[in-house]
């Protein structure tokens, strides 16, 4: 069987349309497009930043990346959570996949496990899919210590175990007001 040599460009265009059509959509009021809601109030939890500074006060979409395929963003949000800086210091709002993650620490697991440790509690998120669908999953406000360098931030899971995972926050674009 032979291809058409028009084929492979044509798919390459539509996965193209399609994925810079869903990056601006997520986190959007667009109907027909992916967003999340958030059905609780952001936490407090925030942290001091390097290259803040570069950035104004303001809501930005941002990718958020771990060292782990269980451990994601919700792929309605395509990647991306919704960083916020105030005052010199960053927290992204991250939709996890589901609710099986039930706290997260920024830093070890060691150390979340310690007397006093200050774990960072869920927000009930809303996300709506591509094809109209929702789904209510976990939602956490999550400090970041910096832009574009890795670091540790430790989760429990409904087991009741704590796992250690590596994150970066990047490439914060200015969210769009609607």
């Amino acid at each position: 069987m032979r291809k058409s040599r028009w084929i492979k460009p044509l798919a390459a265009a539509l996965c193209a349309a399609a994925m810079s059509f869903g990056i601006a959509a997520c986190g959007s009021a667009a109907p027909a497009a992916s967003s999340v809601s958030s059905e609780a109030a952001a936490s407090s939890a925030s942290a001091e930043v390097q290259g803040a500074s570069s950035l104004k006060d303001g809501t930005y979409d941002a990718d958020f990346t771990t060292d782990s395929k269980m451990f994601r963003v919700n792929d309605a949000c395509n990647g991306k959570g919704k960083l916020t800086v105030k005052d010199g210091k960053m927290t992204i709002h991250i939709s996890l996949v589901s609710e099986n993650i039930v706290n997260l620490f920024e830093g070890t697991a060691a150390d979340a496990q310690k007397e006093g440790a200050e774990l960072i509690q869920p927000t009930t998120d809303t996300v709506t899919y591509d094809d109209g669908t929702t789904e209510e999953v976990y939602g956490f406000d999550v400090p970041v210590p910096a832009l574009d360098q890795e670091f540790d931030l430790a989760l429990l899971g409904t087991k009741g175990k704590w796992y250690d995972h590596k994150v970066k926050v990047s490439n914060p674009a200015a969210a769009e007001v609607s």
